[in-house]
């Protein structure tokens, strides 16, 4: 077992929070009654500590190579990708130990001992109104725990301190009356006495979580309680651009339009900012005057009572697009579209002020593109806890989310709808010719930059040599359309990309004609930079 925490054992216990987090995930959002009952605890702080780990896995080997270092990496990215208030709690938890720890090349059982105590310090000043029976409770209860062991032994203080929060959660509903009304624990807690197991699973140098000091809960059976219904929106972002004494002048403005305000920084300029309310409008517009308020997310609540209904209209399709040609041919379909430039990274933030912005009870996403099928997912999960009934269907190809479009009838129940533009996006096959941008070793052998590759349905099925030729191109279009229609179809789209010759929509017509006189034939300048052409068969 570990004597001392190093940077690797940081990393490790990230992964094994996110892991565990991940698989009590639902069981945590089950028992979230306060001081919402969104149930989104448990989706929140997974959320949290992923955007965290992400942050620590992606730094230079500079910034994550001590312990102090990787915990103010970890700290850094769960402030800027925080979820809820149990989100912005969590990261001025981490924000403490990396504070304390800053000097630590490894971390001992005494190190460790005072760090809590600073974590469950940062994370109390995080709440403007704290609560007895919250996480901050728990984690005070666990810092208390590590405290009052004077062993020596690191092994003995996590589990100390892992012990105490579960003592400590277990009277939770003799301290707030909404966890005794529901028969549960306080969401929050238990997902600090997850990360606490996870350090002990660490220290022990196991290979699974385990969870020795839980406390079992069943979940609430009955119809949902809130322990407040008086604001109907989640208002949060990150804000810099400002000074620590207009931050406090931002937070008392927002406990004038709501509750559970917190204002907390990374104590390097960046601050995340969370409030419920119910007028948006204001509480942006108080970051606006704070700073620059960036990464703006508002969610509705999905019980909330008296709040002004934001859907103006029932159903929309969503498309995040490549290119401003395939951008256009998706708008004249009916589709709203982001439009992401070619050499654009794409943000899941602007996917979601769309789709949030669209009005619509009902969103249909369609991506048309693998590399966007992440941001779709990451984007529909969190409108959907702001109340949105949002679906991702999976589409690795503009030509399957044109299918899918083609499909899309307002008129039906929304979800026979989609039931249709699913079963047409899978029932097309694709295909695509690109110009290899670097060598690679394929599943048929080696490729050089330059070189043209014909797909069929993601899978390298023929290599010419550069350099690329027009009549190269459209040979290879052929035997790229053989190879899909030799199991049959009866439509083939064509979208014809920037470097496409302006004969080849003609070409690949009289090709069909000829040899498959059966399927139709429709092609459509995409315009698109990363591949030459792309062909679906329906």
């Amino acid at each position: 077992m570990l004597q001392a925490l190093d940077a690797a054992a940081i990393r490790r216990w990230a992964a094994v929070s996110v892991q565990t987090l991940d698989s009590q995930r639902e069981a945590i959002d089950g028992i979230n009654v306060f001081p919402v009952a969104d149930g989104d605890t448990g989706s929140n702080l997974l959320g949290t500590m992923r955007a965290a780990l992400e942050a620590l896995l992606r730094a230079p080997v500079d910034e994550r190579s001590e312990t102090g270092a990787a915990l103010t990496v970890l700290a850094k990215g769960a402030l800027a990708g925080a979820r809820g208030n149990s989100g912005v709690i969590v990261s001025q938890m981490l924000r403490g130990l990396a504070e304390s720890l800053r000097e630590v090349d490894q971390a001992g059982a005494d190190d460790l001992a005072k760090a809590l105590v600073r974590a469950a310090e940062l994370a109390a000043e995080a709440v403007a109104e704290p609560r007895p029976g919250t996480m901050l409770t728990v984690l005070t209860a666990s810092a208390a725990g590590a405290r009052r062991v004077r062993s020596g032994v690191l092994r003995e203080v996590t589990a100390a301190a892992a012990r105490a929060a579960s003592e400590a959660l277990a009277l939770t509903p003799q301290q707030l009356d909404v966890l005794a009304e529901a028969g549960v624990v306080d969401a929050g807690g238990r997902g600090v006495l997850v990360l606490l197991e996870s350090l002990v699973t660490v220290v022990n140098e196991r290979d699974e979580p385990v969870v020795p000091y839980s406390t079992s809960q069943p979940s609430p059976l009955a119809a949902r309680e809130a322990g407040s219904t008086e604001f109907g929106y989640e208002v949060m972002y990150l804000l810099d651009s400002t000074a620590e004494d207009k931050t406090t002048v931002l937070r008392d403005t927002l406990m004038t339009l709501g509750d559970c305000v917190s204002v907390v920084g990374d104590g390097d300029g960046l601050w995340t900012v969370h409030v419920h309310c119910n007028d948006v409008g204001a509480a942006i517009e108080a970051g606006v005057e704070s700073g620059r308020p960036h990464r703006i997310m508002v969610a509705r609540f999905a019980d909330a009572e008296g709040a002004p209904s934001r859907f103006g209209r029932a159903r929309v399709v969503v498309i995040p697009a490549r290119g401003a040609g395939i951008a256009a041919l998706f708008r004249t379909e009916g589709a709203l579209v982001l439009e992401i430039g070619p050499n654009d990274e794409p943000d899941v933030w602007d996917l979601l002020n769309l789709i949030t912005s669209t009005g619509a009870s009902h969103v249909t996403v369609l991506p048309g593109d693998e590399g966007l099928m992440g941001i779709a997912d990451e984007a529909a999960t969190r409108a959907v806890a702001g109340g949105q009934d949002v679906i991702v269907i999976p589409c690795a190809s503009p030509v399957q989310a044109l299918a899918a479009l083609a499909v899309h009838d307002p008129a039906r129940r929304a979800g026979d709808d989609v039931v249709s533009m699913a079963e047409a996006s899978a029932a097309t096959r694709r295909g695509e010719l690109v110009v290899a941008s670097e060598d690679a070793i394929t599943w048929i052998g080696p490729c050089k930059a330059g070189d043209l590759l014909g797909f069929a349905d993601g899978d390298v099925m023929r290599i010419e040599h550069g350099p690329v030729t027009a009549s190269m191109i459209t040979t290879g279009a052929f035997a790229v359309l053989d190879r899909m229609l030799a199991a049959g179809g009866e439509l083939v789209t064509a979208m014809l990309g920037a470097d496409a010759p302006d004969s080849l929509a003609d070409e690949l017509e009289k090709h069909l004609r000829r040899s498959y006189p059966a399927a139709e034939f429709v092609a459509y300048r995409g315009g698109q930079r990363d591949s030459v052409v792309m062909l679906g068969v329906e």
